[in-house]
């Protein structure tokens, strides 16, 4: 009896897998030919004559570009000034983290584009546009995109940063703004930018360090010399900030200042 009902048992299991195995290969079978599997060939081949080591140094410039165009353009706008003074803010009321960098940054971006809104729309209606409708070439895009860009970084940029910059390249003395190269602007503009947000940075820790000093010394008179002077100064200094509505003066006056 044993032996019949395991022989039972071997045939419905044959039975089983035979009918997964002739489900499973149907289905394949018919799903195989509504799913092609594309092929993908990477290579690297012989250049067979001079334009096809010209088109691929182009991508590889064109790659290099773009992996650097988020620093290149924050390089070229008001973004340094704006968050190295809100750097500053941070640190001059001792919030630690607060607020976030995520927080910090993506202000500052909006900030940048807010100020820099004037000239982008120069330089997409006078370089961009045209290139892409056929009407001027590719080196008169770049040209005429990089206009409005030279405006502004000439007129935060300070004469002697420039000058600067002029003598360290050893090139001829311009004549005119359009003389300076945009590789020598650059800097110059950066360093400007820095110095700029250095001084509104030391205007900013004025208040605070006050708030610091008299705290300090209220809690050394009171032999409270145990206690970190910055937990209790903290509290008075979002207060201050608050009271003086410090958001609003310290967006107006960044945005005053590239004006």
């Amino acid at each position: 009896m044993r032996r019949g009902k395991t022989v039972h048992k071997q045939q419905y299991a044959v039975v089983i897998l035979t009918a997964l195995l002739l489900i499973f290969g149907v289905s394949t079978t018919i799903a195989a030919p509504l799913v092609p599997i594309p092929s993908v060939n990477v290579g690297v081949e012989a250049a067979n004559n001079p334009k096809d080591v010209a088109l691929s140094l182009q991508i590889l410039l064109t790659l290099t570009i773009l992996s650097l165009a988020p620093s290149i353009l924050i390089m070229m706008t008001s973004f340094i000034r704006i968050i190295v003074v809100l750097s500053f803010l941070r640190s001059a009321l001792a919030t630690q983290q607060m607020p976030p960098n995520q927080v910090l940054i993506g202000l500052a971006l909006f900030l940048t584009f807010f100020t820099m809104s004037p000239y982008l729309d120069q330089a997409n209606q006078n370089g961009l546009q045209p290139y892409l409708n056929g009407a001027i070439t590719q080196e008169a895009a770049i040209t005429e995109s990089l206009k409005p860009m030279r405006e502004f970084m000439f007129k935060q940029t300070r004469e002697n940063d420039l000058a600067l910059f002029v003598n360290l390249s050893e090139a001829p003395r311009p004549n005119s703004p359009d003389d300076v190269a945009t590789t020598t602007l650059i800097p110059a503009f950066v360093i400007s930018e820095l110095k700029t947000a250095f001084q509104i940075g030391f205007m900013i820790y004025i208040p605070f360090i006050v708030i610091d000093m008299v705290v300090a010394s209220t809690l050394m008179s009171m032999g409270m010399m145990m206690v970190p002077p910055v937990m209790i100064s903290l509290p008075f200094k979002i207060l201050l900030f608050i009271l003086v509505d410090g958001w609003h003066l310290i967006i107006k006056s960044l945005i005053d200042s590239f004006h």
